[in-house]
């Protein structure tokens, strides 16, 4: 019994001690934090001003003897998709979009697109265009199938409105 008695609490660390490391531990997460959103932010450029935005109410400077009218990135609104699709073949799909040009293409390109897309469409299954992943996939797959259709003039497409019934 004596040996209990005389047995004395184990001190922890001083609350001094503490309050050192727990400043320490803050400051380093402050400081990771601060690092990791800069690498991050580093990759993000500001997006460049069309030329028609800089030139905001002066008069358009005409094109040089030779040189074509520079022309930047045009958006055309496809025309809607509506079809079934593979399986199940109850399901019907009506999808809206848009396609990103990198220059003015002629109307013959925007329907082969369309055209191409509207195919591509039908032989999709309802488990490939599930959840947010199998969006994503879908529309991988609709940039890559335009972009391929163009020559690589598309640069996006744009979905609009994806209903399924």
């Amino acid at each position: 019994m004596a040996n209990v008695e005389h047995a004395q609490p184990k001190k922890g660390p001083s609350l001094v001690v503490q309050l050192a490391m727990l400043l320490a531990m803050t400051g380093a997460a402050i400081g990771l934090g601060w690092v990791s959103g800069g690498y991050l932010k580093q990759g993000d450029a500001p997006a460049p001003v069309p030329a028609a935005a800089e030139n905001a109410g002066t008069p358009e400077k005409p094109a040089e003897a030779g040189k074509p009218g520079v022309a930047g990135p045009t958006l055309v609104q496809l025309a809607p998709i509506t079809t079934n699709i593979a399986s199940p073949s109850e399901v019907w799909i009506r999808l809206e979009a848009s396609v990103l040009y990198d220059a003015p293409q002629p109307p013959e390109m925007t329907e082969q697109i369309h055209q191409d897309l509207l195919a591509f469409v039908r032989t999709l299954k309802m488990h490939q265009i599930e959840g947010a992943s199998g969006y994503q996939h879908l529309k991988a797959d609709l940039d890559e199938r335009a972009a391929l259709r163009s020559g690589g003039h598309v640069k996006q497409v744009l979905i609009r409105t994806m209903l399924l019934e």
